[in-house]
């Protein structure tokens, strides 16, 4: 503009150059002040960042953030008064009922958080969301009922949250439930109607069986949408650290007679991992009636859990019955894009664990539903020798076969199903009971007749002279004697053969199928036994 200006009007004295001068440049500075002013500046900017709605994807930006710097553990400050509680102790701290989240407005879930203290040392934060916007929830002493225990003097730093727990109507409007636990490293507990706390689920298992330390990813935070007063649902979020990677979570809580958790999962790799298990289950089994040592119990049998199943991607059905190995043992089992996988409990009957306290025969059985395709991988189990029900010595999970290198992102996706029911209808006679005991044999003492148990409602239909025939093979040794059955007190079809084991060759590996003709009418069993 000035120069054009300047050409159009050359008998214009210096004067009125200067003059014109002087007003266009104070008009384009002017232009250009209201350009700047119409940018954020980097205040506004975190300003308008921090006021952006949370949701999965803000949490997947600070996960990969966060994956960008060293770790950094968050377990220290803790008073000493709760760093060395019992677990008895522990177990007597308890969140106020009428200090709920959401208790005085009468909300369908509400939320309970649990004190930092024993083994629970790592600080969780927690936080709401409501109308897309955070708010911290503040630690306060008067939060808890601490009991016999005496934190006069421990308060002068904050303790903190350990986890959180979520509650929920499922008998009566009144009595809020404890349907979901958040609390240890990356370990949460589930229940439906009628159960009681048993397996847990995990975040991620990291390097988990092998000869180095095992790595435990912890859930730093989490944000909960606040539910409305009609809600169905709770939506929960969390950020994973751990030293090899960062995770964003969200969990879609369904509670019910089953009760069902959808999983979002992003991944970001600090360095590369050796073994990485995708949707974990950890479960207990310490003895069953496929136990052969005599166990000084009065309980016949006593576990969580008493069977792993897969459903391949070909549609076949695999059962693992579950065992308390003199010695690790680890199963690895190939396939592309399971159809699901679990630690089940099959065995509801009362009078076979004889515990009215410990109630095994309501504890839930966990499916893993993998949502879109995981590729070529492997699932694992892992049974650890244990001579105590409080310790968790089975766990099962995915693996997948492609790298994990540093730097890399990972995406998974799966449904939880926590329930009583078997987590695929309609299919093939199932497993209800594996027994094994010594036979007598000419010339060999570690001789094995082997019994399995199969139901189902096609089986159960047919007559006791139907024909059945059996595919049993072992991986060494010698199977004979075979025989089938129906047993006419409960409608089972009973398997028994006989096992010479071959010496030198351990572990023995087994396998049965129960078909007629072509057809196949149960699921495989599988088994691993050992003379050792």
């Amino acid at each position: 503009m000035l120069t054009l200006l300047l050409e159009s009007s050359p008998a214009v004295n210096k004067s009125c150059w200067f003059t014109i001068f002087t007003l266009l440049t104070l008009s384009c500075l002017q232009q250009v002040n209201a350009e700047e002013n119409a940018k954020p500046s980097s205040q506004q900017k975190a300003t308008n960042a921090s006021t952006k709605a949370f949701d999965f994807a803000q949490l997947d930006v600070r996960a990969r953030e966060l994956s960008q710097k060293p770790y950094k553990s968050d377990d220290g400050d803790l008073p000493d008064v709760f760093a060395q509680l019992s677990p008895e102790q522990y177990r007597n701290i308890h969140y106020r009922e009428d200090r709920l989240v959401w208790h005085e407005e009468g909300l369908p879930f509400q939320l309970a958080l649990n004190h930092r203290g024993y083994i629970y040392k790592d600080r969780v934060f927690v936080n709401t969301v409501e109308k897309g916007q955070v708010n911290r929830i503040a630690y306060a002493p008067e939060l808890f009922d601490f009991g016999q225990l005496s934190v006069m003097g421990a308060m002068s730093t904050d303790p903190g949250f350990s986890g959180l727990s979520v509650r929920y109507p499922l008998k009566r409007d009144q009595h809020f439930d404890e349907i979901t636990l958040f609390l240890g490293a990356s370990y949460f507990k589930a229940m439906g109607l009628g159960q009681v706390q048993g397996l847990s689920a995990r975040a991620l298992a990291i390097d988990t069986g092998m000869n180095k330390a095992e790595e435990f990813p912890v859930f730093r935070e989490f944000w909960v949408e606040r539910p409305d007063s009609e809600a169905t649902e709770l939506v929960v979020y969390a950020l994973l650290d751990s030293v090899s990677l960062t995770g964003a979570y969200r969990f879609v809580i369904q509670p019910g007679i089953d009760l069902h958790i959808d999983v979002q999962s992003k991944l970001y790799l600090r360095q590369a991992v050796d073994r990485l298990g995708i949707a974990p289950l950890t479960s207990m089994f310490l003895h069953g009636e496929n136990t052969e040592s005599f166990k000084d119990d009065y309980r016949p049998e006593v576990h969580d859990s008493d069977g792993l199943l897969m459903a391949r991607h070909n549609g076949e059905m695999i059962w693992r019955p579950l065992n308390n190995p003199r010695q690790l043992r680890i199963s690895v089992f190939k396939d592309t894009s399971p159809r699901g996988l679990g630690l089940l409990t099959r065995d509801r009957n009362f009078d076979h664990y004889q515990d009215p306290e410990a109630h095994y025969q309501t504890r839930p059985s966990a499916w893993v539903e993998p949502l879109g395709e995981w590729g070529p991988g492997s699932v694992y189990l892992l049974e650890i020798p244990s001579d105590a029900e409080k310790y968790d010595n089975i766990a099962s999970f995915w693996v997948p076969d492609h790298g994990t290198a540093r730097g890399k992102s990972l995406t998974y996706n799966y449904r939880l199903h926590f329930q009583s029911s078997e987590p695929l209808s309609g299919h093939n006679g199932r497993v209800m009971a594996t027994r094994i005991s010594h036979v007598a044999v000419e010339g060999d003492a570690h001789a094995r007749r082997v019994q399995v148990d199969f139901t189902g409602d096609r089986l159960s239909l047919l007559s006791p002279e139907a024909r059945i025939e059996a595919d049993v093979g072992a991986s060494s040794g010698t199977v004979q004697d075979t025989e089938i059955r129906k047993i006419a007190e409960n409608g089972y079809w009973r398997l028994s053969f006989t096992l010479i084991p071959e010496k030198d060759k351990d572990p023995v590996e087994l396998r049965a199928a129960l078909r007629n003709g072509k057809d196949v009418l149960t699921e495989t069993w599988l088994y691993q036994w050992n003379q050792k």
